[in-house]
């Protein structure tokens, strides 16, 4: 509409066809929500989903610790039957006719079929071959996983008790406290593992609880200086000081409000400290400090393996791959996981 003057009577004449209407206000548009409101953990499932490399890892961890815990209860064969009769058999898979993966090996610059040689029945298959024992390296080798990962998340389950509650004990207290418990963690950290785990063999025979009592002396001091820095971060925190005026116990204050908030951290580091573990154990059995025979590990499997590497490759070569495929999948799903908790990454 032209910018006139007009009179009461003018107006009162003025044809409707001369009125505009104004343009709708969009400022109620532009401040509505259009996103679903999400909390926390659904926001991090959101960012983590995206993240291809952290999902195949999880799902690929997800099937071996399932294939774990079933082959407790069903294996091809008796991981700890010993057959000399049939030492060190080649692969031999159904259906395959591939050399390496059927039976056949070079002797003696011919190739032979190894289990026509040993009367191995027909209907009897060893996928993965066996070792220098007769033993089935397939079922040897489940249960060389579901020992170094039971040994791995009880390492996990260390940080968490020892690691969490000294970091926030040293963080919330401070003052004297904080300087006395620090030192003492100086002081471990100085410790090497080896020397450690040595000192263990002493005490205890080689096994699972020696290594457990190793890990248990020095591998959860990472995790209580991260703890403990959070909570010295947190603690000054508003509604950490709103909480203490109020007259909140420190025990309430450490549960409610500064180990929700430190959550994602502690997720993070223990999903580090896992593929560590697997590795220390391997490392220990490897060079014969760890589980003894007729146990196996990914480390035991590989002290085997590498006595006969140069003519029965795949015996060193099998677990090796297996050990490598598991630390790679912690470790990127541990990479994705801080990059899913934390709101400051781009997406």
């Amino acid at each position: 509409m032209e910018d006139t003057n007009y009179t009461k009577d003018q107006l009162e004449q003025i044809p409707s066809s001369e009125f505009e209407p104004l343009e709708k206000s969009t400022k109620v548009e532009r401040e509505a929500i259009t996103a679903p409101s999400l909390n926390f953990l659904q926001d991090s499932w959101r960012r983590l989903k995206k993240n291809k490399a952290a999902v195949f890892s999880s799902i690929f961890l997800l099937i071996v610790i399932l294939i774990s815990v079933v082959t407790i209860f069903a294996t091809p064969h008796d991981p700890t039957e010993q057959n000399v009769s049939y030492i060190n058999l080649p692969p031999k898979i159904p259906g395959i006719d591939i050399n390496g993966l059927n039976g056949v090996s070079e002797v003696g610059g011919q190739m032979v079929d190894k289990y026509e040689a040993a009367n191995v029945p027909d209907d009897v298959h060893f996928y993965l071959g066996t070792d220098g024992l007769g033993r089935d390296l397939l079922s040897r080798l489940f249960m060389g996983v579901r020992i170094s990962l039971l040994i791995a998340f009880i390492a996990a389950a260390l940080d968490i008790v020892f690691g969490v509650t000294y970091g926030i004990i040293s963080g919330l207290l401070g003052g004297r406290v904080d300087t006395i418990m620090q030192r003492i963690l100086e002081v471990l950290s100085g410790i090497p593992n080896l020397v450690v785990m040595i000192l263990m063999l002493v005490i205890f025979k080689p096994g699972i609880f020696s290594i457990v009592a190793a890990m248990a002396i020095t591998n959860w001091i990472p995790m209580a200086r991260i703890v403990r820095a959070q909570t010295l971060k947190l603690k000054d925190q508003e509604f950490v000081l709103a909480a203490t005026t109020l007259g909140e116990s420190r025990s309430k204050i450490a549960f409610k409000h500064i180990l929700p908030n430190i959550s994602s951290v502690i997720i993070v580091q223990m999903m580090f400290s896992i593929p560590e573990a697997i590795f220390f154990e391997a490392f220990l059995s490897f060079i014969g400090l760890g589980l003894k025979p007729p146990s196996a590990s990914l480390g035991t499997l590989l002290n085997d393996g590498y006595k006969t590497f140069l003519f029965l490759p795949y015996q060193m070569a099998i677990p090796a791959v297996v050990l490598s495929v598991i630390m790679i999948g912690f470790n990127l799903l541990a990479d994705g996981l801080r990059d899913a908790f934390d709101p400051k990454m781009k997406e």
